[in-house]
């Protein structure tokens, strides 16, 4: 499975430690930072964004509190972005809202803890049902 990943200067390392764990399970297609060096969050996650939209597939962004990186990406239509600080949440974003980006705090989380979130969303599936109805009306534009 393709998956779409980015991260500011204060999720480089983290995102790094995510491609390496699940470089076995995972292709991943990196949009950067690259190194620690101070970067503007939103070029990365508007350029994730756009990817997950025009091909379908499922993306994770990763800043110091992830909030930037949520905002950002959910100002696109069809976007579902949610962030994520344990793996229960993890499961509801796909659950209930059919998330298609996944964003983590890479300073408020230990590696471990965004293992489990990471392996988490991607083993749930979206419910649909009455969870359909909701998630079709996030967009109003």
């Amino acid at each position: 499975m393709k998956v779409f990943i980015a991260s500011d200067h204060a999720g480089f390392d983290l995102k790094e430690s995510l491609k390496k764990r699940f470089a076995d399970k995972f292709e991943f297609e990196d949009f950067g930072a690259f190194s620690t060096q101070s970067v503007d969050y939103p070029e990365f996650a508007h350029k994730l964004a756009q990817n997950v939209l025009d091909t379908n597939q499922y993306g994770v962004l990763i800043c110091g509190t992830g909030n930037g990186m949520a905002m950002t990406a959910n100002k696109h239509a069809g976007i579902r972005a949610g962030l994520c600080w344990n793996k229960d949440i993890a499961a509801l974003i796909r659950q209930h809202n059919d998330a298609n980006i996944l964003v983590m705090p890479a300073r408020f989380i230990p590696e471990e803890t965004a293992f489990e979130i990471l392996e988490t969303f991607f083993a749930t599936e979206f419910e649909g049902g009455r969870h359909q109805r909701r998630v079709e009306k996030i967009n109003l534009v």
